[in-house]
């Protein structure tokens, strides 16, 4: 996974001698990808690698929560990204500004999940 992210690091345009971190990663194609949404993909990828060997080395068994059904680290994964993806396109739907904020939310709101539910 490092060496992808460093293989991703070495894509990133240069312009006049700086790293241009939101330009395109491959100009003219088809779709406008940069590094940070690269960057987020390679965190998704990473994520599931990860919790995939967890769940070989320390398998667990399901615990309820305050939802009141039964979940696993990867249940609570899957709730915490697809919760997090509509909290960042409230906050971009609702004008909020920086999207850092969104990303705050979410983050505290992945936390609680894998506290709570």
């Amino acid at each position: 996974m490092l060496a992808v992210l460093g293989w991703l690091v070495t894509l990133v345009p240069v312009a006049d001698g700086a790293r241009d971190w939101f330009g395109a990663l491959n100009p003219g194609g088809w779709m406008a990808w940069t590094f940070p949404t690269a960057f987020f993909y390679w965190v998704i990828a990473g994520l599931l690698l990860l919790f995939t060997w967890l769940a070989i080395r320390y398998p667990e068994t399901p615990r309820r929560g305050i939802l009141g059904i039964a979940t696993t680290r990867g249940d609570r994964l899957f709730i915490s990204l697809l919760g997090s993806a509509f909290i960042n396109l409230a906050w971009v739907g609702f004008g909020g500004s920086p999207d850092w904020g969104g990303l705050v939310i979410a983050f505290l709101y992945a936390l609680a999940v894998f506290r709570w539910v």
